[in-house]
């Protein structure tokens, strides 16, 4: 139960909470290597070994969301290969109703991604999910990643928001626990992210499959004060 009087702000991550996480997965895991591969003259799972310990060593970090950094990193162009990739781009379920009820509720909807600016451009572009949020935010602007505490209290200098009045969604549980240390009152992780996986257990934070869990109560919030 989300108690929707409480709330003014509504705070989105972006891959695998409004967009489906199958389509980075894949690039990265399984797209990208292949083309790493012919590239630089690697079987595939040599590329995959090499990549995968490309991205360890920078997780959690701007560079590991960093497209220039691949592209100079892997000597592959990847905003072109993420191009070629574009109709696995999909909107998770519920998403575009839940945000036009916010829209309706009068909550500022705002997009807060680690995605670099080439990255949010194209799946924007995409999918045209830019017309139902009312601020778009990158990480990159920050100068920090969310995984990052700090990361929050620098959000509020960009984008004015009482925390205690804040409701965060996201995928990743490192950047919930980073977002619930910098004193976010209300939190809601995302089970389902990439829907070629199957539905994650998560026990440390409030969690819905997806936001047609929501949806029934934001309805019902919404004909209350009518």
């Amino acid at each position: 139960m989300i108690d929707w009087d409480r709330i003014d702000t509504v705070l989105l991550d972006m891959d695998g909470t409004l967009l489906d996480l199958h389509f980075d997965n894949h690039f990265w895991l399984e797209f990208v290597p292949a083309r790493y591969a012919v590239r630089h003259g690697l079987s595939l799972e040599e590329a995959k070994t090499e990549c995968r310990q490309r991205y360890e060593r920078v997780t959690g970090t701007l560079d590991w969301y960093c497209i220039d950094h691949w592209s100079e990193q892997l000597g592959l162009d990847i905003v072109q290969l993420k191009q070629e990739m574009d109709h696995l781009i999909a909107v998770l379920p519920g998403v575009t109703e839940f945000l036009d009820l916010l829209g309706h509720a009068g909550k500022r909807r705002v997009l807060v991604t680690n995605a670099h600016h080439k990255s949010l451009a194209l799946k924007m572009d995409r999918t045209a999910l830019y017309r139902r949020l009312d601020v778009l935010i990158s990480s990159h602007e920050i100068g920090l990643a969310k995984e990052d505490p700090e990361f929050w209290p620098r959000l509020c200098e960009r984008e004015p928001c009482d925390f205690a009045c804040t409701l965060f969604v996201d995928d990743s549980l490192p950047v919930l626990r980073a977002a619930r240390e910098a004193g976010i009152g209300r939190l809601l992780a995302i089970r389902h992210p990439d829907r070629n996986q199957p539905v994650r257990e998560i026990d440390e934070f409030p969690a819905v499959v997806d936001f047609s869990e929501v949806i029934p109560g934001l309805h019902a919030w919404l004909a209350s004060i009518r």
